[in-house]
């Protein structure tokens, strides 16, 4: 069972808005330059890069999503509901 995680996300405030963007990525779109050009969160200078963090530490959603086995092959997670919107995940890796 994995006890850190590395992700980057793009945080937006509507269902709608997330799922805009999950469709540039579904095109092909950069990752990092979407969380630039459209995340509402302050990780967005970094491209949506969270860091290394344990679990436990994000809220229990975001935790869930990113811990779940399998999370790491895939190109994004989400969206993903929480109290600060709609996130979409991309895990880096787990360990």
């Amino acid at each position: 069972m994995s006890k850190t995680a590395c992700a980057s996300h793009i945080l937006l405030k509507t269902q709608e808005q997330a799922s805009k963007v999950a469709k540039e990525l579904d095109a092909g779109k950069n990752f990092a330059q979407l969380a630039k050009k459209f995340s509402t969160c302050p990780s967005s200078k970094k491209g949506g890069d969270l860091g290394e963090f344990r679990r436990g530490a994000m809220v229990p959603a975001f935790d869930k999503a990113v811990f779940a086995k399998g999370s790491e092959d895939k190109q994004y997670l989400g969206p993903i509901k929480t109290k600060f919107g709609f996130h979409l995940i991309q895990v880096l890796y787990k360990s």
